[in-house]
């Protein structure tokens, strides 16, 4: 039997390999596992908060801190990939998974000046910015796409 561990693994190499995640039925194909298994573990990933399917569908639309849909939050790595992060916090979580330098462009939402984060060395460049997170962290999960 396949463990969930391994879909997610799946999930997360092809996310990062390609620059979308694998819907079910390729997980299920690359894994060895029917089709129903895959989507079994995908609503179980779902529930427990790993990972985020667009509603009504077996779609990952986040598998944190990757977006699958466009963001305000656009990543790119020393090397040239170009992803999303889900939102400011997970643009430069995009780099530290990677192990990578680069930078993630966004705008402030107040005034939609461009904004740029720099990783270099594995640090956060000074930023003259501030964050501010309209929800609280014990709510983002009652609508993390909202959030």
């Amino acid at each position: 039997m396949t463990e969930d561990s391994d879909v997610r693994l799946h999930i997360y190499r092809t996310f990062v390999r390609t620059g979308r995640p694998p819907t079910a039925a390729e997980t299920a194909g690359t894994l060895g596992i029917s089709e129903d298994e895959a989507a079994d573990a995908y609503r179980r990933l779902h529930d427990g908060h790993v990972i985020v399917l667009d509603p009504d569908s077996l779609d990952v639309w986040m598998a944190n801190p990757l977006s699958a849909r466009p963001t305000g939050f656009r990543v790119r790595t020393a090397d040239g990939r170009s992803y999303f992060g889900s939102c400011s916090w997970d643009g430069p979580g995009v780099l530290a998974m990677l192990g990578q330098d680069g930078t993630v462009s966004t705008a402030c939402p107040d005034c939609d000046e461009p904004l740029t984060m720099e990783i270099r060395g594995g640090e956060l460049q000074p930023l003259g910015a501030v964050a501010h997170f309209a929800v609280p962290a014990a709510r983002w999960w009652e609508d993390i796409g909202h959030t």
